[in-house]
């Protein structure tokens, strides 16, 4: 059969649009290799709205029990499948779409691509050991569970100074630390370098995450001299991976392979192919920003997208 609408993704994106298109009654498929998208990691999120706190794994069981409640005539669900490639059909049947998977091969008339992005982490001993033990990759979801501690930012772009900023207004200090210079907007990094909290260190090389039960320090290499500084916590912020190899070639992506999307509309460079979340160039990496572009994405294609 042909769908009218494949979803990609079963993050916050990809089961805000199941939930909209469902309602819209388009026929529709959902298609997730695992639930929750990167919030899973997080022990304790407290800026999904309308919920004052809840760990990444409960966040992941609430989306995927709100998902299933619209299943059934309007909503497929196909869980721990891999997308490997988007692909447009043959001419004769018009204008759709084939999403091969590493089961099965679908057929719809129209694509969400929501399929997120994982954080890049970083290779130090420690690092892994001490992952959601005090070394973090979501400043937004755990940020406030080290107030009034010293912490470290790992990465000094936009994201990592930006996380500063956000740390600042409640941590006791923060160290930023990067292997380069400072490569972030001037506008943001003038506001935050004059606070008496902040410290950066460029040029460093990042050792080892030390620790017991939880972080207790991070090892550097500056100048030939190894240091050991004291964080209760580690922020680290060296970019994002998107999850959008299955859709290289096909819809146009930026040089970090992020799918560019109109902000407005969610379309894509190819009529018919909508994206929304992490995986695309969306300037804020967000939850609910990710669910509100991806219900964007389904307004516009129910209006305007299914022929």
């Amino acid at each position: 059969m042909t769908y009218d609408l494949i979803i990609i993704g079963g993050g916050p994106a990809g089961v805000a649009a199941s939930v909209y298109a469902a309602r819209k009654r388009l026929k529709t498929l959902f298609i997730t290799k695992e639930w929750g998208g990167q919030s899973t990691v997080s022990e304790n999120i407290q800026n999904w709205i309308g919920t004052p706190e809840i760990s990444g794994n409960d966040l992941a069981k609430n989306l995927k029990a709100h998902a299933e409640f619209y299943k059934g005539e309007w909503l497929s669900i196909r869980d721990g499948l891999w997308v490997s490639k988007i692909e447009k059909s043959a001419k004769e049947k018009g204008n759709e779409f084939t999403v091969t998977t590493d089961k099965d091969a679908f057929a719809g008339k129209a694509i969400l691509i929501a399929a997120g992005s994982s954080r890049r982490k970083i290779d130090v001993p420690g690092a892994a050991q001490f992952e959601n033990k005090g070394l973090t990759y979501c400043a937004s979801c755990d940020g406030p569970l080290f107030a009034d501690q010293d912490v470290a930012v790992i990465g000094a772009g936009n994201a990592g100074i930006e996380t500063a900023a956000q740390l600042l207004a409640y941590c006791k200090s923060v160290t930023v630390i990067t292997n380069l210079s400072v490569n972030a907007d001037p506008v943001t990094v003038e506001r935050i370098k004059t606070n008496p909290k902040l410290k950066i260190i460029e040029h460093a090389n990042i050792l080892e995450v030390k620790g017991d039960k939880f972080v207790t320090g991070l090892a550097y290499e500056l100048a030939g001299k190894k240091t050991l500084l004291p964080v209760g916590g580690i922020f680290v912020e060296i970019g994002i991976v998107p999850n959008t190899a299955f859709a290289k070639g096909l819809v146009e992506m930026d040089t970090f392979n992020r799918v560019i999307a109109d902000p407005r509309t969610q379309r894509t460079s190819v009529p018919g192919i909508w994206a929304a979340g992490d995986c695309t160039d969306v300037l804020y990496h967000q939850n609910n920003i990710a669910a509100g572009d991806a219900v964007k994405a389904v307004e516009d294609l129910y209006l305007h997208g299914i022929k």
